[in-house]
């Protein structure tokens, strides 16, 4: 029986110098109901995140919202020191309660969570900051020039989007280099396919959040598609460096978490 090992994803380079497997770990769900709270079991979310790197995982995505705050706590006091794992965060949404998520992008929170976030994960520097969503009452570009500031300061080493159109990507690139588009994209929602070409143009990450939409697909219905849509849809790992960072529904089993960012 080969022994799972993420390396056999094959890897890719975050912004041309930050070498990943393509293969993440996604720690929405070390956290409570409705991404709230403590773990019903923190000491197994622990040993969860204590297997990830023993499986060749080697990137890690989560975000201050996660619990909120929860999850960053838990990879710090699981990992540190991450010894050659990369942490990928996100800031940009409020949580004021269970399974609520309100954008926010006002220059001075977004500095405030960049700050927060290296605290909690003990780093000087975040290797992936993505904004986790573009605040509609905010101007873009307000939003795109405090993460370039942030950027010049050496307090983001690479800079990501989440939920973003082309038109997005493409008003960014003109403050910072984009390095990865984090989107939701799966087998059965392939809405951003434009974006993943888009990525795959340009050099761009794809980190497709809820990728095996595990709880919504049954395995019946998953293999149907699969059949339908034939080799070359279901699988295209070389595209725009795809890096699915999937999300287990139980802590227990992190070879099947790998899957559901958002």
């Amino acid at each position: 029986m080969s022994t799972a090992n993420a390396a056999k994803s094959g890897t890719f380079k975050i912004g041309s110098d930050l070498e990943v497997h393509r293969l993440g770990f996604g720690a929405m769900r070390i956290t409570g109901s409705g991404v709230w709270g403590e773990s019903d079991d923190p000491a197994e979310a622990l040993r969860t995140l204590k297997r990830v790197p023993e499986l060749g995982i080697n990137l890690i995505d989560t975000a201050d919202s996660y619990g909120p705050e929860i999850s960053e706590r838990m990879i710090h006091e699981a990992l540190y020191p991450y010894n050659g794992l990369v942490i990928a965060t996100k800031g940009g949404l409020i949580r004021p309660a269970p399974n609520v998520w309100n954008p926010c992008g006002r220059p001075d929170y977004l500095r405030q969570q960049v700050f927060v976030s290296m605290r909690r994960l003990g780093v000087e520097r975040i290797d992936l900051w993505q904004l986790h969503r573009v605040d509609p009452d905010v101007p873009r570009d307000e939003q795109f020039d405090a993460i370039r500031e942030l950027q010049r300061e050496g307090l983001i080493r690479h800079v990501g989007l989440s939920e973003v159109q082309i038109d997005d990507i493409e008003a960014a690139q003109k403050y910072f280099s984009v390095a990865t588009v984090q989107n939701l994209f799966n087998l059965t929602n392939r809405q951003s396919d434009d974006v993943l070409n888009h990525c795959e143009a340009h050099n761009i990450g794809f980190i497709p959040w809820f990728p095996l939409a595990a709880r919504r697909t049954g395995t019946a219905r998953l293999a149907a598609r699969c059949h339908r849509q034939g080799p070359q849809r279901q699988s295209q790992p070389d595209r725009a460096g795809v890096v699915a960072a999937p999300q287990p529904g139980d802590v227990a089993h992190p070879r099947h978490r790998q899957g559901e960012t958002s």
